[in-house]
């Protein structure tokens, strides 16, 4: 493997910016110092004026890979991922099959050592009749990102709302269970209140259906049990201000037992956004009134949200184009969450420091992820190098999804990702990626 020394670059990492070099040695990031000097061969990169970012890790993602690979594989959708600056990726269960089984959980792991670019964890799926399988995961908590609960409507048999299948899981689970929280019995209610009124549905009637209420509600059980049991629980995509009382920032992430997550889409678009981009930007838990972004951001500010992830989602865009009833729900946005948060940074709503820290610090604190998401000696070297002096357009030409699309075409950021760094291999610079390397199975520190 080639050694680099980045020269002269300014280093967002633990709360602070400073300039400094990087020299990386292998996979791992080996000294870290002003004016470091090698004997050996190395490969230079100058950093002046551009930003060191440790590699982002988002906790969330669907990358379709086994039985919907018409909308995504783990190979198109982590090259998308290393040319945002993502470096590593968690994804979630509700495949084809659905990842049910440890044997079905470990062919993922097979899929991803063999394609992705991306290091990668793969999440035990949870049905209303697996709760034993699920609970072998224990044995294996060193290695399985977490366990995947759907208190809510899902696709096949992922939806749990067997309050002893869940009630049994959060008492004897030793890893970190992650929530979908939206109440089926209140988006069916909303549904059909809303069907009495108006024969045609429409995008904007998605956050009506499933409401804040349906969000509060499931998640407000989530944490009950969590503290009944005194389990690990994470709730994903919190979409609301209603639940943001569930959550305390009386504590770091790494020392709370109850941890959430906010999604790009739910910090950037609002209700009034379903006008012009109609299904493009329907999702679950849905995308809401103006007032919920708001929170969203007070509270993520403030650390009652501990991460930033994306819940990628890819659908065709054929699949986004029937009527509201019929269209399919989920975003693609992990090619452009941090060039997202960066244009929030130029904004003034976010610092580096803070964008950083939610998601790089605050996922690898969460999940307890071995030697990651911190610039650190020792550390494997999983990087990005920001121009903020640049500009990003996106348009279908630039897009790697391989459902090629994105509710983001036309914006420009006001910054690039010029390199990508996984495991010390350069992966992704200035547009072209290297398919040559492979990212590693993320360990966790349990």
């Amino acid at each position: 493997m080639q050694k680099y020394l980045i020269k002269n670059i300014n280093i967002v990492n633990e709360g602070g910016i400073v300039t400094s070099d990087v020299l990386i040695d292998g996979e791992r990031i080996k000294k870290i110092a002003a004016n470091i000097t090698v004997d050996s061969k190395v490969t230079e990169i100058d950093g002046e004026g551009k930003y060191l970012l440790p590699g982002a890790i988002d906790d969330q993602v669907h990358f379709r890979e086994p039985g919907l690979t018409h909308k995504a594989t783990i190979y198109t959708e982590s090259k998308a991922a290393v040319a945002g600056g993502v470096t590593s990726f968690m994804e979630m269960p509700n495949t084809i099959p659905a990842a049910l089984t440890q044997d079905l959980l470990e062919e993922k792991y097979a899929t991803g050592a063999a394609s992705s670019l991306a290091n990668y964890s793969f999440f035990m799926g949870t049905s209303n009749n697996n709760a034993d399988e699920v609970l072998k995961t224990n044995a294996r908590k060193k290695d399985i990102c977490g366990i995947k609960i759907f208190m809510g409507a899902s696709t096949g048999n992922l939806l749990v709302d067997n309050y002893l299948t869940i009630d049994k899981i959060f008492r004897e689970s030793e890893v970190l269970i992650a929530t979908h929280c939206e109440e089926e019995s209140i988006i069916k209610q909303n549904y059909q209140a809303l069907k009495g009124l108006k024969e045609v549905l429409e995008p904007s009637d998605h956050p009506i259906i499933r409401d804040e209420d349906a969000c509060f509600e499931s998640s407000f059980k989530a944490v009950q049990l969590a503290k009944k049991h005194n389990t690990r629980l994470h709730i994903l995509h919190i979409s609301t201000e209603k639940e943001l009382q569930l959550f305390t920032n009386l504590f770091p992430t790494k020392e709370k037992r109850i941890t959430a997550e906010v999604c790009v889409h739910h910090l950037h678009f609002t209700s009034n956004d379903y006008e012009i981009l109609g299904d493009k930007i329907k999702c679950n838990p849905a995308i809401k009134s103006p007032n919920n972004k708001e929170a969203l951001w007070k509270a993520l500010l403030d650390d009652r949200l501990d991460i930033i992830a994306t819940d990628h989602a890819p659908h065709l865009i054929t699949e986004k184009e029937p009527p509201y009833e019929h269209a399919h729900a989920g975003l693609p946005l992990v090619q452009h969450s941090v060039l997202l948060m960066l244009y929030y940074f130029k904004q003034g709503k976010i610092s580096l420091e803070k964008m950083v820290e939610k998601m790089s610090h605050a996922v690898a604190d969460c999940f307890q992820i071995k030697e990651r998401g911190y610039i650190r000696e020792g550390y494997f070297a999983d990087l990005v190098i920001v121009d903020l002096a640049e500009q990003t357009t996106v348009s279908k030409e630039n897009i790697l999804y391989k459902c090629g699309w994105s509710p983001l075409e036309g914006v420009t950021f006001p910054a690039a990702i010029t390199h990508t760094f996984v495991n010390g291999n350069i992966v992704y610079e200035n547009g072209t990626t290297d398919d040559s390397y492979k990212g590693m199975r993320l360990t966790f520190e349990r």
